[in-house]
């Protein structure tokens, strides 16, 4: 089953496509159009969390997928969407709810597709950071938060120097800045830029849809644990991961 994107007039946008979403609740149901659409907002808002949530209920339900989820937000930041920095006036407690839902995404047995567009910042950066295939298009451009003019220091830090290394993500953590879409691919932050959308979408949904699924979600918590966990303690883990392979492949065989 592949779960795919659309996109919205303005600010950022996750969409899952199925036609089966006409049994969903209420307003996370548009029949008509036949996906599931989630708006993310410049600010935080509970809203939010709990859209995302259910988004995640959603996909665990519907088994190996693919996952797209679609990023796009104004090429410059302009507009009164823009004048409160992300996350907004909020309660310490409300970003903890934001980060422990972006785990649930990072954690998904789903294989997720981010596709980029615009500037992508606040909320949408850090759902892309918490993805594992990333498109962008040729307008993208990665924005650090900065309220205060500061850089957030939400887990977006913890992700990207994890997933960049500290001495390459020192100059965005401590003073914030943009990179280009180009920059982003340099960085391994993007995998690919492309204007050709669709087919690129359909290619790498094609290819991610025979991993997604519960050794996936294996393969990407031993990474994500990978900079973090002392070999001892990590290579029982490492162990059962490949128990499990040389198994499969020997019922494979016979």
């Amino acid at each position: 089953m592949v779960i795919g994107g659309a996109e919205s007039g303005s600010g950022v946008t996750i969409s899952v496509t199925d036609q089966s979403l006409t049994d969903l609740p209420g307003k996370l149901a548009d029949s008509a159009a036949g996906y599931f659409r989630i708006d993310i907002p410049t600010v935080l808002t509970p809203s939010l969390i709990s859209t995302l949530d259910q988004f995640c209920d959603l996909v665990d339900d519907a088994g190996d997928a693919v996952a797209v989820l679609r990023l796009s937000g104004p090429t410059e930041p302009t507009g009164p969407d823009h004048q409160q920095p992300w996350p907004g006036e909020v309660g310490i407690h409300l970003v903890n709810k934001w980060e422990r839902a972006l785990r649930r995404v990072e954690r998904l047995r789903a294989a997720t597709i981010a596709v980029a567009d615009g500037r992508c910042a606040g909320a949408g950066l850090e759902v892309l950071l918490a993805t594992d295939y990333r498109i962008a298009t040729t307008a993208f451009r990665l924005t650090l938060p900065t309220p205060s003019g500061v850089p957030w220091p939400g887990m977006i830090v913890h992700r990207l120097a994890n997933q960049l290394g500290v001495a390459r993500a020192r100059r965005l953590v401590l003073f914030g800045g943009d990179l280009t879409a180009a920059d982003a691919v340099e960085s391994a932050l993007v995998d690919e830029v492309t204007n050709d959308i669709a087919d690129r979408v359909q290619a790498t949904a094609r290819l991610l849809s025979g991993l997604a699924g519960q050794e996936l979600a294996v393969r990407r918590r031993l990474l994500l644990d990978a900079t973090t966990t002392s070999f001892e303690d990590a290579l029982g883990a490492h162990l059962a991961a490949c128990d499990r392979t040389l198994r499969r492949a020997q019922q494979t065989a016979a």
